[in-house]
């Protein structure tokens, strides 16, 4: 397990051996997790606890392919939550959506019981019940182990997370009867309680009271009422024990952990697919199930934020059904493999109006799509995408017409190569422009299917892209968390505006670690750039505190800065840490900017080691002016518009200013405050073609007021 042990990377200096470093650690709570189990318990809670009726047995096929469900399996297929189903921790699956096992508990967080040695059983995927002993169609008839009943899945260790040990293992194993009975649970019968436990109508049962079992069931079994019961409610009480057939698990396959890069050596490929035979007759029954397992440990705990979600390993495409063999190893279906990519050239978001100051260079050419034919044969497939504005009218759409597609196993995902329009798709046109919004939004919705009119292949999967009030190279969902050591180190992350920009603050995720240890002082810093590297530090705030945001999930704290800040060009935000211990930064996996992400060792800057990206966001835009001190403090200033803004050679004010005889001189200023132009005022067109391009405050001056407006110059 790689996040046990310290990366260390040794610098030698003169002539001793000193040390800095950067690790990556687990999390402590799955967000999504925690949210969604809230929302169960929520819903327990307003249906009265009562338990939920178990589906009943399903007939064959079983099948699930984990693209349909979120967060939690699909509840018609799979009777326990323990497992992660997502997009996120698969590295190149067969299809979008893994179920992923780790550490963490259908609440999200870490087992109680999870260790650093031995490792423990942690997660469960086990299947609702499943017709074994006959089948349906085209008629009803006995299944036996002559039908050739098979069951198999896809499996990875570590995808992008955490790579598991040889003794966390991944096991699965099936249900078969002993032919014992045992107890399983109370049964409960619904009554009414009039004339039971409620004699008169004026009679009440209180919460806390004991309600006998009635008549016809066992007189020994009594319930705890846990409302008021008056005349005409209804009531579920206990009533018999329940004995059911005894059921016990045989382990039929497997594996020991690895990490990812071993095992695509070894196997080929990211994902292995396994094929087990189902031929012992004590596995065809009424009621089978089968489940899967895993056994994993949590890190050594010398530092808390250790003691973590680890040894992941993903589940995909799990079938069961009759009639197969060894050699049934593909299914007709046509999918996207990982998810959807951002439109912008180096951004997941970015301010819709540095988008706009520079469209060419902020959107990318084209982008990358990672297509699989997990049939064995070839398919004519077609693709295209279509981008729609949310609450707008503005939409695009891509033709990529059409291309032959190899079965995965021979010619793996579709590339650019063999199918440029399909896996290397251009962007074909800019996002709308309008210049009297702030902030927008899309859905890029993009479908693979096959060229057949019968029984057509088809997939989509969608990205959701925002143009808001920050830059952000994270997709807003931490797999890991990032952290430095040792007191004093800097963390610094790079960034670029299109045209001089006002930042007003930064917005950080941190991930909770065990006992909120990492809730700690640090100082928030900007630098400039010099060379592609963090150079002079041009702010910095101290004893900021690691915080968290109200509601969840994943929401970022935003730390406001004390006086706003023109930034132009590269810029670096970042921190500075007091203590020895991390601040554990979130850090999203499905993202590469190692090449922004600098840290420091005794003052000198390196790259980051580690592919991903920081939860770490700047907020820029106009939340007020900065660098000039008003110095006639008995007048009111008030705002007016310039335009055009940005401007070029010239702008306007407001020609009323003039004809209401209330304006006689004009001053612009530079963000440090200088005076660069002054002028009397006899009309409202100014001349600024002499100025550098940058951010200016513009004051027009009269007897009463101040009238004052931020104003961008680019030539």
């Amino acid at each position: 397990m790689s996040l046990r042990y310290l990366s260390l990377i040794f610098l030698l200096i003169f002539s001793g051996t000193v040390f800095s470093q950067e690790y990556l650690t687990g999390i402590q709570i799955n967000e999504e997790v925690a949210v969604k189990a809230k929302k169960l318990e929520e819903l327990k809670f307003k249906n009265g606890f009562r338990g939920e009726e178990k589906p009943a047995p399903m007939p064959l096929p079983f099948i699930d392919d984990f693209s349909v469900s979120n967060v939690y399996p699909d509840q018609q297929k799979w009777e326990d939550n323990f497992v992660y189903v997502n997009q996120h921790f698969a590295y190149g699956p067969p299809n979008i959506g893994v179920a992923t096992f780790d550490v963490l508990d259908s609440k999200g967080r870490v087992y109680e019981d999870a260790q650093w040695k031995p490792s423990v059983i942690a997660d469960y995927l086990t299947s609702n019940r499943i017709r074994t002993d006959s089948v349906f169609s085209p008629f009803v008839r006995k299944l036996t182990p002559a039908d050739s009943l098979y069951l198999s899945f896809y499996y990875q260790p570590q995808g992008r997370g955490d790579d598991p040990e040889p003794m966390d293992t991944l096991l699965l194993q099936l249900a078969y009867r002993t032919g014992d009975t045992i107890f399983s649970h109370m049964d409960s019968i619904d009554v009414k309680v009039n004339g039971l436990y409620v004699m008169t109508p004026t009679d009440t049962v209180f919460p806390g009271d004991t309600l006998w079992a009635p008549p016809g069931c066992n007189p020994n079994v009594f319930t705890i009422t846990y409302v008021r019961l008056v005349w005409d409610d209804w009531v579920r009480v206990a009533c018999d024990s329940v004995m059911v057939p005894e059921i016990k698990w045989r382990t039929v396959w497997e594996m020991e952990g690895m990490k990812l890069e071993e095992f695509k050596q070894e196997y080929g490929s990211n994902f292995a697919q396994v094929m087990i035979p189902i031929t012992d007759p004590v596995f065809f029954y009424d009621e089978f199930q089968f489940r899967f397992l895993n056994y994993a440990s949590i890190a050594d705990e010398m530092y808390p934020s250790w003691g973590s979600n680890m040894d992941q390993w993903n589940v995909d495409y799990v079938y069961l059904n009759y009639h197969r063999s060894m050699s049934d190893t593909t299914y007709r279906v046509l999918s996207f493999s990982e998810r959807a990519p951002s439109f912008l050239r180096y951004y997941q978001s970015m301010p819709y109006r540095q988008y706009r100051a520079d469209i060419s260079n902020s959107q990318a050419r084209s982008v990358e799509m990672y297509i699989t034919n997990l049939d064995k044969v070839e398919h004519n497939t077609r693709y295209a995408y279509k981008a729609e504005q949310v609450g707008g009218t503005n939409s695009f759409s891509y033709n990529g017409g059409s291309c032959n597609l190899l079965p995965v196993y021979e010619g793996g995902f579709q590339d650019c190569n063999s199918c440029k329009p399909h896996a290397c798709p251009d962007v074909v046109q800019y996002f709308a422009l309008e210049y009297d919004v702030d902030t927008m939004s899309y859905w890029i919705t993009h479908y693979i299917s096959d060229s057949s009119n019968v029984n057509s292949i088809v997939d989509s999967v969608k990205f959701h892209q925002g143009f808001y009030n920050y830059f952000a190279y994270d997709d807003g969902t931490p797999e890991m968390g990032y952290d430095l050591k040792p007191a004093g180190a800097k963390l610094a992350y790079q960034f670029k505006v299109n045209i001089p920009d006002t930042l007003q603050g930064i917005q950080i995720y941190f991930n909770r670690t065990k006992g909120n240890t990492n809730e700690l002082y640090f100082s928030l810093k900007v630098w400039r750039d010099n060379n592609g590297q963090p150079g002079q530090e041009i702010y910095s705030q101290e004893n900021m505190k690691v915080k968290w945001a109200n509601g969840w999930p994943y929401k970022f704290y935003y730390y406001e800065l004390d006086t706003s800040l023109v930034v132009t060009g590269t810029f670096y935000v970042g921190l500075e840490q007091y203590d020895e211990t991390g601040l554990n930064v979130g850090y999203d996996l499905n993202n590469d900017e190692r090449e922004k992400i600098f840290y420091t060792v005794f003052d000198e800057w390196y790259m980051s080691d580690y592919s991903g990206a920081l939860l770490i966001r700047p907020v820029v835009g106009a939340g007020g002016y900065v660098g000039i001190e008003e110095k006639d403090d008995n007048l009111l200033s008030r705002r007016i518009n310039v335009y055009p803004n940005p401007a070029g050679s010239s702008f306007r004010f407001d020609q009323s200013l003039l004809s209401q005889d209330v304006a006689d001189k004009l001053v612009i200023y530079n963000m440090m405050g200088a005076k660069v132009k002054e002028q009397n005022l006899q009309t409202s067109l100014v001349r600024v073609d002499e100025l550098p391009e940058g951010l200016y405050i513009v004051k027009i001056r009269s007897k009463e007021n101040n009238y004052v407006a931020k104003l961008i110059i680019n030539h």
